[in-house]
């Protein structure tokens, strides 16, 4: 990774004080991401749990490594996410979020959570609706084993950066709008984090970028 190298050392230098970088490691192996982790990435994000394990377990000595599960959430895996990822991005509904907090409260962990809306029409991707969220808020007040920390979002293809940029403000609003512990905004990834990072993301899943293209 000796070219995307230079582009990483770049992106970190252009991100603000307070955003996170999470390097999107899928598909990627572990000696890759200790490169990556030699030149200051301290995050990465996981879509797929399978995949994942086997690298945590080549890379347990690096200590100050954070995992993100940032894939899409699927109930019977919500038990190794909650024992192995402590930051999980996409948590799309009630249903998984009530899941969560039943094993969460079983294992004695408190992973930090964020809320992944869809604001926009989009058939390819799952989310918390406005009218959702504002329904859900008592229940999501209540939570005791899961660590509410904001909201996340993936944009639909196509959109110029104009409606990008309308589109991750329009979530910042959102989160500003709601009763709710939402400092956290993953927003952005390598096709539109200027974007996210003009609307205010305080933590950015950047992939290709960092480790070039991927077949998958």
């Amino acid at each position: 990774m000796t070219n995307e190298l230079s582009q990483l050392r770049a992106l970190q230098n252009a991100l603000r004080p307070g955003v996170k970088l999470v390097a999107v490691s899928k598909t990627v192996g572990a000696e890759t991401i200790r490169q990556a982790y030699g030149a200051g990435v301290r995050d990465f994000g996981e879509s797929r749990v399978q995949e994942a394990l086997p690298k945590m377990e080549r890379l347990a000595d690096l200590t100050d490594l954070t995992w993100h599960f940032i894939g899409r959430l699927q109930a019977n895996k919500a038990r190794k996410i909650i024992e192995h990822f402590p930051w999980i991005h996409s948590v799309d509904s009630w249903a998984i979020t009530e899941r969560l907090e039943r094993i969460a409260g079983e294992l004695k962990r408190r992973p930090q959570i964020l809320l992944q809306v869809k604001l926009w029409p989009d058939e390819t991707k799952t989310g918390w609706s406005a009218r959702e969220l504002e329904d859900a808020l008592p229940r999501l007040q209540a939570l005791e084993h899961l660590q509410l920390r904001g909201l996340m979002a993936i944009l639909p293809l196509g959109l110029t950066p104009e409606e990008r940029l309308a589109a991750f403000q329009k979530v910042a609003q959102l989160a500003q709008s709601l009763p709710l512990p939402l400092e956290e905004l993953s927003m952005g990834m390598s096709g539109d984090y200027p974007q996210a990072l003009a609307a205010g993301a305080t933590l950015i899943r950047v992939g290709s970028l960092i480790f070039g293209r991927r077949s998958v």
